[in-house]
C-alpha cells in the first residue's frame, strides 16, 4: 500500500483498522505492520523493527495461524532466515513453545501449552470476555472468582472509554444465571477498580451507602476483595475511622482511585475471609433468631455457612441462631434443612412461618379440604 493512499484511508475512517493486505507503510515515526486478516500493531520506527517489535509480531501471526511456514514469516518480518530463527529461539526461552517442522514445506508451529501469548482482540471480543468474567465472579464457582476479578483488574483500565460504558450497561441489565436472586449487582468498573487499588496499594475514596440510605465519605486503604454468598466485601483500614471495616461492592459510589500509597499493614487475626465473617455476624440487626431443629450439628452448619452459629444439642438435635433483617431468609433455611423444629423466638418468626405456609396452600391447593394433612398442620 501507498503511503498517499494509506493517508487518505485514514482521513474517512477511524484509528482502528482492519485490513487483509500485507505489507508495511511509515506514518509519522511510526512504522505499522500489516498482517493478513487481523490488526495493525503499531511500533516506534527507527528504519527497521525492533527485536522486540518482531516478537510481538510472531505471537499476533500464530494467534491467526497456528504454522507457517520460514520463508513467510521471513518475508512478513521483512528479516533473514537466520534473523527469524534467533527470534524464535528467543521465544522458547520465554516459554513459548514453538515447534519447527523441518524439510520441504517446513516451517514453525505455536502448540498448546506454555506462557499465553499476548492476545489482539477487536472490540466485541473485548466486551465479551468482561462479560463472561462478570459473570464469573457472581458464579459462587470456588477458586477461580478471584481469578476473574484479576483479570477484571488487568483488562478493564486498558478498554476504550466506550467499551466500558458498553459493558457496564449491558451489565447492569443482564445477570449471572447463577446468582442468587436479588443479590445486588456490582459494577465491573467498581469491581476492577477496587481490585486494582488493592493490587497496586493505592488510596481510595469514595461515598458509602449506610443501611439507612445516608451516604459518607471515605478514604481507605484497600488490602483485600472477599466475596461472601454472591457478595463482594472490601477488607480496608479506613483513616477516617481509625481502624478496620469491611465495606460492601454495591454500595460504593463515585469510586477513585488515588495516586497515593500506602504501606503493608496486617489484617487483624492474618484472615481477610475469617475477618469479613466475622464483621457479618455481629452487624446490629433487627431479629435473632433462634430454632431447634432435628439436624445433626454438621449437617446444619453445611446449610447456614458463615450467616449464623450452630450448637450442638442431645440426641441428635441442633440449635441454629441467625442475626439477621431478613426472617423470609430464615424460612427459606428451615425449608431446606426439611427437619421438625421448635422456634424459641422471634414470635415474628412464628407469623413468618404461618404466613408462608398460608401462601404455599394457597398455590398449589385452592381447597382446604384437598390439602394433605401436614400442610393443614402449616396454618395452626
Amino acid at each position: 500500500m501507498r503511503i498517499p493512499d494509506f493517508l487518505n484511508r485514514c482521513s474517512h475512517h477511524p484509528p482502528v483498522l482492519r485490513h487483509s493486505e500485507a505489507g508495511r507503510v511509515m506514518l509519522a515515526g511510526f512504522t505499522m505492520t500489516v498482517i493478513a486478516d487481523g490488526y495493525w500493531p503499531l511500533f516506534p520506527y527507527d528504519g527497521t523493527m525492533s527485536t522486540g517489535s518482531r516478537m510481538l509480531t510472531l505471537l499476533t501471526l500464530f494467534q491467526n495461524h497456528r504454522f507457517w511456514t520460514g520463508d513467510e514469516l521471513s518475508t512478513k518480518l521483512r528479516v533473514s532466515p537466520r534473523t527469524l530463527r534467533r527470534d524464535v529461539e528467543q521465544l522458547r526461552d520465554l516459554g513459548y513453545p514453538v515447534e519447527t517442522t523441518r524439510g520441504v514445506g517446513g516451517g514453525y508451529r505455536l502448540s498448546a501449552g506454555g506462557s499465553l501469548p499476548p492476545l489482539m482482540v477487536s472490540d466485541e471480543e473485548a466486551l465479551a470476555i468482561v462479560l463472561g468474567l462478570r459473570a464469573v465472579t457472581a458464579s459462587g464457582v470456588q477458586g477461580v472468582q478471584d481469578a476473574a476479578v484479576g483479570a477484571l483488574a488487568k483488562i478493564v483500565p486498558v478498554l476504550p472509554m466506550h467499551v466500558r460504558k458498553l459493558a457496564a450497561g449491558i451489565g447492569s441489565t443482564v445477570g449471572a444465571g447463577q446468582a442468587r436472586a436479588g443479590a445486588p449487582q456490582v459494577e465491573v468498573a467498581v469491581l476492577a477498580s477496587v481490585a486494582t487499588a488493592c493490587r497496586d496499594r493505592t488510596m481510595l475514596a469514595f461515598a458509602y451507602e449506610k443501611r439507612d440510605g445516608a451516604l459518607s465519605s471515605r478514604l481507605v486503604e484497600p488490602h483485600a476483595l472477599v466475596p461472601v454468598a454472591r457478595r463482594w466485601y472490601l477488607v480496608a483500614f479506613d483513616e477516617g475511622a481509625g481502624g478496620w471495616r469491611t465495606f460492601r461492592l454495591d454500595r460504593m459510589r463515585g469510586v477513585e482511585s488515588l495516586a497515593k500509597s500506602f504501606g503493608s499493614r496486617p489484617i487483624p487475626g492474618g484472615d481477610a475471609d475469617a475477618f469479613v465473617q466475622s464483621s457479618i455476624r455481629n452487624l446490629p440487626t433487627r431479629y435473632e433468631a433462634v430454632v431447634r431443629v432435628e439436624v445433626p450439628a454438621e449437617d446444619a452448619r453445611a446449610e447456614v455457612g458463615q450467616w449464623g452459629v450452630v450448637l450442638e444439642l442431645e440426641e441428635g438435635w441442633s440449635e441454629v441462631r441467625m442475626r439477621t433483617d431478613d426472617l423470609d431468609y430464615v424460612v427459606y433455611l428451615l425449608a431446606k434443612l426439611d427437619a421438625r423444629c421448635e422456634v424459641v423466638g422471634p414470635p415474628e418468626l412464628v407469623d413468618a412461618l404461618r404466613a408462608w405456609g398460608r401462601r404455599l396452600l394457597r398455590v398449589g391447593l385452592p381447597e382446604e379440604a384437598d390439602a394433605p394433612e401436614s400442610l393443614r398442620r402449616c396454618q395452626t
